[in-house]
């Protein structure tokens, strides 16, 4: 009986649009906790305070709900043709793939709630539904579901998907027949770590967020460290650089789901004119996208990077930088005085500082102003 349920939710998910659909025991292995552990008691989580706070819950699925049995892992594909195509356009930004569309939470979320409910309606017990706001190691789970393997990159691979998966569980009180756990195919391969451009995993298997370009323009909140800023290039919110050149993306497939199709404005974006942004601008245009929760302060933050980053900056992008100079926050401040040092002529950078710093009372800026400066041995700074 419990194999026949297994295969009817397997089916009804596939019928409802769901690409992958794996079945694991609640429960996960003591070596996903210690790397859990690990990457935590390193500091590799940065300012990711609340996986430190919920590791219990997120190393333990009955930590999380103490009724859970089984768990359905369930995957959506959002492969693009060609992710890093964007990338040479020093006036453009690159999001993202899984950012261009909308907001994954909410399409996956919604899916699995109507899958949710038709297993209750056929079958007693209680249930849950998570997407990766919840404390769930969604990984270690996937591949314990046979979805996919944790590449050296961390992330997960699939042999019929590539890298190209949004995953979301639903917990059981019911016992079902686990799916065989998906092995490593990783193999010899490493093009995962040498893509990397800030050199972000220690070792494979391990990863420094601290120096990943997804967590620095996404999950940080402050100003990106200077050593790093060079390598983030025009990259404007995360990185797609160790998934996409996964041999494995020979068998991936372009996604078909229409709410995560790229929109037109978020595929190579002009910086210039996102660095005009206020927040009610970019509010607006990135509604119903996972961008928005990161905030318009954070956004143009990267942005002025990716702008001081320009291997031919152009008048507009000189004349952003510099606008940005006044900005009410002092992340937007800061990330400008950099950017626009790094594009503008020497004799534009001290007038600015002639006329910014004296008025400058944020310390991080002030700094900003004063490495700039040191190289020209400006020594009149209050």
């Amino acid at each position: 009986m419990s194999a026949e349920i297994r295969e009817a939710i397997r089916a009804q998910a596939l019928t409802m649009g769901f690409d992958a659909v794996g079945f694991a025991e609640a429960r996960l292995a003591e070596a996903a906790r210690t790397d859990l552990a690990e990457y935590i008691g390193r500091g590799y989580h940065g300012d990711m305070g609340w996986l430190a706070h919920t590791a219990e819950r997120r190393g333990d699925p009955r930590a999380l709900w103490s009724e859970a049995r089984s768990v359905v892992v369930l995957g959506l594909n959002y492969g693009d043709d060609d992710p890093l195509a964007a990338e040479p356009d020093g006036e453009s930004g690159v999001i993202s793939v899984y950012a261009r569309g909308q907001d994954y939470h909410d399409t996956v979320k919604k899916r699995l709630k109507a899958l949710a409910r038709w297993v209750a309606e056929r079958w007693p017990g209680e249930l849950k539904v998570f997407v990766d706001t919840a404390p769930v190691m969604e990984k270690p789970l996937a591949q314990q579901a046979g979805i996919g393997w944790q590449g050296k990159h961390t992330n997960l691979v699939s042999r019929g998907f590539g890298s190209w998966l949004f995953l979301g569980e639903i917990y059981l009180s019911l016992e079902l027949e686990p799916d065989l756990r998906e092995e490593d195919h990783c193999g010899g391969c490493r093009r995962c770590l040498d893509a990397c451009p800030t050199d972000a995993f220690p070792a494979p298997y391990k990863l420094d967020a601290r120096r990943c370009i997804s967590y620095l323009t996404i999950e940080h909140k402050g100003p990106i460290p200077h050593e790093l800023r060079p390598l983030i290039g025009n990259r404007i919110f995360g990185c797609d650089d160790c998934l996409a050149v996964c041999p494995w993306n020979k068998f991936a497939q372009a996604g078909h789901e229409p709410a995560f199709l790229p929109r037109v404005e978020l595929t190579a974006p002009r910086l210039a004119e996102l660095a005009r942004l206020d927040d009610a601008g970019f509010r607006a245009m990135f509604a119903g996208t996972s961008v928005k929760r990161t905030g318009r302060n954070r956004f143009l933050r990267n942005v002025l990077t990716a702008i001081g980053n320009a291997p031919e900056p152009t008048p507009e992008l000189v004349a952003a930088a510099r606008q940005c100079l006044d900005d009410a926050s002092p992340l937007v401040r800061g990330a400008a005085v950099w950017a626009f040092g790094r594009i503008a002529e020497p004799r534009l950078a001290a007038a600015a500082a002639e006329a910014c710093l004296p008025g400058e009372s944020d310390p991080d800026v002030r700094t900003e102003w004063l490495r700039l400066l040191a190289p020209v041995e400006y020594s009149r700074a209050p």
